[in-house]
Formats: structure tokens, sequence, C-alpha cells
């Protein structure tokens, strides 16, 4: 037998263990951001030796410059004795890639009731979600979030078109998607080492759509001052995504039908045939069919394009979408950002019980809401932009029910709506927590949050 730990070491192989049983390293660090106990767990994410081999050693060659170097946002916020949660960083996997990690850090005051005056900021590590980690596989690997039936309809429909180099005609509201589908389609093809162009035709005004489309030769209109190629000439060999088609002037739609039958064009101002061998997958929240009948859209171009349709339905008909596509967006703002969240049972069910008019798009951005105004690691209700929890009623849980069947049979226990003051200071002494805050009030959750939309009462407040 070893000669029996000291006090403080003892201390921290008894938080060790605590942070390991749910899968989490722990690391205390000294006032120069020394590596001073590790926890054996990291030996079973980076190999045999690791804590050893990391003992003493500086925290930057564990998890790099970016967050612990001299002007790092880690050892900012420690100095101010605050404390982060959930960043991403990556560890070096001992075979020369990279491990992605959550880390948490916060001042260290005190292990366990043994002070150890040397260790004075703690590191958790926990391992990264695996969607959060770096694009893995080639570009056939699916970019869709699949959790409705009329979703896995979709991914069928593309996957049957993986050998095909038919136009595809993408419908649905603005927001759901459709370019997404559009890269996943060329993604899958033939085409795939090919460029994917894409132009918004609603974006562009009717006079340079033309010109953006097949290109123009010095001279040919007032401010062409040199040649310029068009997107069609970029994408030849690969995919050329025409969104919003439906917003083409019927001009350019004659000229788009030509290229598509013929394969050919002239840039503006040129007479000079350019041949392209493009694919085209449009995409349109309009109706087309119904612009043929105003004599908005050529019926012989909507033919051309429509050989494959595909139809993405809106995400308040696909609410089963609504949780994995929040933690793909989640994951994909940690990739950008380095900040891994995740969403509490709560704020999931307000995303889940709103209507989504705007759809993922709006999703997306509600969720980068959240993201900013959230201080820990999980995206709280009370994080989530207001017209989510104006509109968005949260699922009863038991205790929600049991809350109101006793309010109902007598009403003496029945509670009146408190004031704003009573209401945020309820919250506050329980520390925003709606479970424990609605049950110190005696009332359910999906009538606490009634009165705070009611009162404007946020997190903020």
């Amino acid at each position: 037998m070893g000669p029996p730990a000291q006090p403080h070491e003892a201390a921290f192989q008894a938080v060790t263990a605590a942070f390991a049983s749910l899968g989490r390293v722990c690391l205390a660090l000294d006032v120069e951001y020394r590596m001073r106990h590790i926890s054996p767990l990291l030996d079973d994410l980076l190999g045999a030796g690791a804590a050893e081999h990391y003992r003493g050693r500086p925290i930057v060659e564990l998890l790099g410059c970016e967050l612990f170097g001299v002007d790092g946002p880690f050892r900012a916020a420690l100095a101010a004795s605050e404390r982060r949660e959930g960043w991403r960083a990556w560890l070096p996997d001992g075979a020369g890639g990279r491990r992605p990690t959550s880390v948490t850090v916060a001042p260290l005051r005190n292990l366990g009731g043994a002070c150890d005056r040397e260790a004075v900021y703690l590191i958790v590590l926990r391992p990264a979600d695996p969607e959060v980690g770096e694009p893995c596989g080639p570009a056939r690997s699916t970019s869709l979030v699949v959790g409705s039936p009329a979703m896995e309809r979709v991914q069928r429909l593309v996957e049957s078109l993986d050998h095909s180099d038919v136009s595809v005609l993408i419908g649905g509201e603005s927001g759901v998607g459709k370019g997404v589908v559009a890269q996943e389609i060329h993604a899958r093809s033939r085409r795939r080492e090919r460029p994917f162009v894409a132009v918004n035709c609603a974006a562009l005004p009717d006079a340079l759509l033309e010109s953006e489309l097949f290109g123009h030769v010095r001279g040919a209109f007032t401010g062409a001052l040199r040649d310029r190629t068009g997107r069609f000439e970029l994408a030849d060999g690969g995919t050329l995504f025409l969104d919003e088609v439906g917003d083409l002037p019927l001009h350019v739609q004659a000229k788009l039908l030509r290229v598509i039958q013929e394969r050919s064009f002239e840039r503006v101002g040129d007479s000079r045939t350019i041949t392209v061998n493009v694919r085209i997958i449009a995409a349109t929240h309009r109706d087309l069919r119904r612009e043929v009948e105003a004599r908005r859209f050529r019926e012989d171009l909507l033919y051309r394009l429509r050989v494959f349709p595909i139809e993405i339905p809106s995400l308040r008909q696909r609410r089963e979408d609504v949780a994995p596509l929040a933690r793909h967006l989640l994951a994909r703002s940690a990739a950008r950002t380095g900040r891994e969240l995740r969403l509490s049972p709560e704020a999931l069910r307000q995303l889940e019980g709103y209507r989504w008019p705007g759809n993922v798009r709006e999703l997306e951005n509600a969720l980068e809401y959240a993201a900013t105004v959230a201080t820990g690691q999980t995206i709280q209700p009370e994080d989530l932009p207001s017209e989510v929890l104006a509109v968005a009623e949260p699922a009863r849980s038991a205790h929600d029910a049991t809350v109101e069947r006793e309010g109902v049979r007598g009403s003496s226990r029945r509670r009146d709506p408190p004031a704003r003051e009573e209401l945020l200071a309820a919250l506050q002494e329980n520390r925003w927590h709606i479970a424990d805050t609605s049950r110190a009030l005696s009332v359910s959750r999906s009538t606490l949050w009634r009165w705070m939309r009611e009162r404007r009462v946020t997190r903020a407040s």
C-alpha cells in the first residue's frame, strides 16, 4: 500500500468520484493555471497514463490557448470570480485527432471541507454529444433532421434521386428548409464534387437578374465596366439552385426555359453562345399552378422544372421535428461559438407548443436569442423570446394536474393571481426554478407561466 493521501488530495478524490458517476472529469488549477489535481477518469478519455502525464502542466497543453490563453475568456472570467458553463473545446486523442468536449470552469475555494490553498480553480469536462463534434463522413452523409413521418418521406424522395439528374422543384412555406434539401440532393448526387451555386431570385431587382444568371460583357449596359461570369457558367458541371423561382420575371423565364431545353445561352450584350451542363433545382413558396393561371409564370417552364416535385410541410405540421431540430441547431451554434448549450424539459415544451409561423428559420432565430440571454449551460423557458412564451402552453405534468384538480375541489385552496412584485419575489426566492415556484404558490406550472406572461415577468425583470 502507498502512503495515505493528503487531506486535500482525499477531498479532491471525493469530489472526483461524485463527478465521475456523472461521466465528468475534474481538474483543479493553481494560480498559474497549472493542473494540480486531475481525475483518473481522464485516462478513460485519452488513454492510460494521461492523468499522470498532464499533472503539473499548464492547462493550455490540454485544452489549448483559445480559451485559456493570456487573453482567453476563461482567464478573464476566473479572475473576476465568475463561472462559465458549457463551452466547447478539443482534447487531443493521442492519435493526432481531436475529441470534442464541454468545459465548465469556476473559482474553487474549498475541496470538500479540506482547503488546498494552491488549488484555486475547478475545471469540469464532459464528452460532447456526437452531433456537436467535427463533421464526419463524405458528402453523402445526410444533413436532414428527421423526426416525423412527413420528413421521413422527404428523406426517401431525396435518396431516390441519388443516381438521377432530373430537375427538382421543392415547394413549401418560407423558412421550412428548402435550401437544405437542395444542398442534400446535390451532396448525394454524382455532381457532388462540382459546384453548388445558389441564386435567390426574389432578392435581386429584375434589371439585374438576367445579368446575374447569364452574365454580361463590358458595355452591355450602363455600369457594365467589365465582363461578368453568370451563375450558370459558375455552376457548369454542378448544380444551380434557383430559390424563389416563382419571382422570376417573364422575360427571364423565357431565357431560362431555353437553357434547360438546349443547355446554351448568350451573355447579356454578347452574340457568342455558351454551352453548359447544369442540373437545375428550383424552390418556391408560391403555388406555381395559380401563378400560371394568373399568367405570371410560364406553363412550359413549370413542367420543365417540376419533373420531380418535393413538398416540405410546415413545422407546425410536424411537431415531432421540433426537438431534434432544436438540438441540431444548438449543436451547429456550438460549433460556431464554442459554447455548448442544452434545453431544459420546460423550455423544450415551450418550443413544441409554439406554432412557428416562420418555421425552421424562426426556430433558429429563437435559439440564437436564447443562447445570447442564457447565463448557464441550460436554456430555461425565461430565456426564450417573448412571442414564444406568449403563445405556447407547456404540457401539463402530474403535479400540474394534481394542483388544478385540488383547486377545483376546494375553492379555499384556489389562489388568486398574485401581484407582479409577489410573483417576482417568489421566482427569485426559488432561483427561477419553475417547478419549485409553482409548488410554493400552490398553482400548476401552466398557471405560473400564464401569470408570468400576463405580467411580463422575465429573468431580466
